[in-house]
């Protein structure tokens, strides 16, 4: 499941949601991205997310999608807000659940991996000496990098 929204999410509820009535989850992951208030040197007193509707909902399915071919998950979220956001808020939530905690641990860190790499959202930061637009990183390329290439064939 896929959400993009300027709304906060209830962790609990929404793991709850994934798992309530699926007994063949054996194991549910979970990662939970907040927004920090420093960046290198620079202090963040907010940040606001951009995204473009649709395309960024789309992205976000093949991603889904990939891990599904990859793993055996019985549920998977990813719920990713925009707006401006303090430090401390929830930004994003990625879930995964299998009947076995392996999958359901590599397949979340694989969703964010890629999450941050593939889906279009674009973060203004506001620092002291004012907005600054956040770079693409390098060890964001490398995280994806590791996980080779999906083979959607099998």
């Amino acid at each position: 499941m896929i959400r993009v929204q300027e709304q906060d999410f209830d962790l609990g509820d929404e793991l709850r949601g994934m798992s309530d009535g699926n007994h063949g989850i054996g194991g549910l992951c979970s990662f939970v991205g907040l927004v920090r208030d420093m960046a290198g040197d620079a202090n963040i007193g907010a940040m606001t997310l951009e995204h473009y509707p649709g395309m960024t909902e789309r992205a976000l399915e093949e991603i889904e999608a990939e891990a599904h071919d990859r793993w055996p998950l019985e549920a998977t979220l990813i719920i990713h807000r925009y707006g401006r956001l303090e430090p401390g808020d929830q930004i994003v939530l990625v879930a995964a659940a299998s009947a076995h905690r392996e999958a359901s641990f590599e397949a979340c860190h694989y969703l964010i991996d890629f999450l941050k790499t593939r889906a279009p959202f674009w973060k203004l930061e506001d620092t002291p000496d004012g907005p600054k637009w956040v770079d693409a990183r390098a060890s964001d390329d490398a995280a994806v990098a590791r996980w080779g290439k999906v083979d959607n064939t099998q």
